[in-house]
């Protein structure tokens, strides 16, 4: 659940955030776009087709040569916080603090004063229009606290449709456990490779370091399937490698298409765990 009293720590984060990350995070910044921007950038020659309203007539007075103002077009950056909602986030405090590392990333935007889409996906998607402010901000954190946690994650067939919500190139935040598929990993991530994405896979500390020993009755989060075993050190030893080998290809995808990855246990404080997802924070 999202407090009151977390809402109070962010206010004070977002004060050392600022002094940071400050210039490399969310916010003012000029665009690589050329338009009718306040900013100006620079001159070029007049051509056939060229804004004549934008001719320079005092350049023309000095060269005789015809060129137009160029200016930097400034525009809203949208951000699009995405979080896995599937039954297998419910994992002991995974759920909690993909919430509140959510909520952290919106109430960032929103200091800001830009706008931010709030999606999450497991069978469905759901998304939120993108909006600034408060009561956005308050109004995704009553969807936060009251979302139902369950269903089989799709995360292709998610991604697909959250691509034709994304317009021009945005910051998108994907926030999951990622156990799933590698394939689907790689097609999902590959569709919106051409924004500023941030993929923060989200392990429990327990189901990180399978620190488990004994009979068990392992249930299926998901497909509710059970299975009865008894984890040995040998059977922990060989989960913690195939699980750092997913979460190596996992890696290895988002250097593919230019994602910026972090791996996050629910043990680590959550704001270092914001310091870590927006300590390389660029845009343009």
């Amino acid at each position: 659940m999202i407090s009151a009293e977390f809402l109070d720590q962010l206010a004070r984060f977002n004060l050392v955030i600022q002094k940071r990350v400050t210039s490399n995070y969310i916010g003012a910044r000029k665009s690589i776009n050329i338009g009718h921007g306040l900013t100006f950038e620079d001159h070029k020659q007049y051509t056939p087709g060229d804004d004549y309203r934008r001719i320079d007539w005092h350049v023309y007075g000095r060269t005789d040569k015809l060129h137009i103002r160029r200016f930097e077009e400034e525009r809203s950056l949208t951000i699009h916080i995405i979080t896995d909602a599937s039954a297998s986030m419910k994992f002991e405090k995974k759920w909690d603090y993909a919430s509140m590392l959510s909520v952290g990333f919106a109430y960032l935007t929103m200091r800001e004063n830009e706008k931010f889409q709030f999606t999450t996906f497991a069978q469905d998607v759901q998304s939120f229009k993108p909006k600034r402010g408060r009561s956005h901000l308050a109004h995704m954190i009553d969807e936060m606290n009251s979302l139902k946690v369950d269903g089989e994650s799709q995360f292709l067939k998610s991604m697909r449709q959250i691509k034709r919500t994304i317009g021009t190139r945005s910051l998108v935040i994907l926030i999951s456990d990622f156990l799933y598929p590698i394939e689907e990993i790689e097609a999902g991530l590959s569709l919106v490779e051409k924004n500023d994405v941030k993929v923060v896979m989200l392990l429990d500390k327990k189901e990180y370091d399978m620190s488990y020993r004994g009979e068990y009755k392992l249930k299926d989060s998901e497909s509710r399937s059970i299975l009865r075993t008894f984890i040995s050190p040998r059977l922990s030893s060989q989960y913690k490698s195939r699980l750092d080998e997913h979460i190596g290809k996992v890696r290895k995808i988002c250097m593919d298409t230019h994602s910026d990855f972090s791996l996050i246990t629910t043990d680590k404080p959550i704001f270092d765990a914001f310091f870590e997802v927006l300590k390389d924070r660029r845009l343009g």
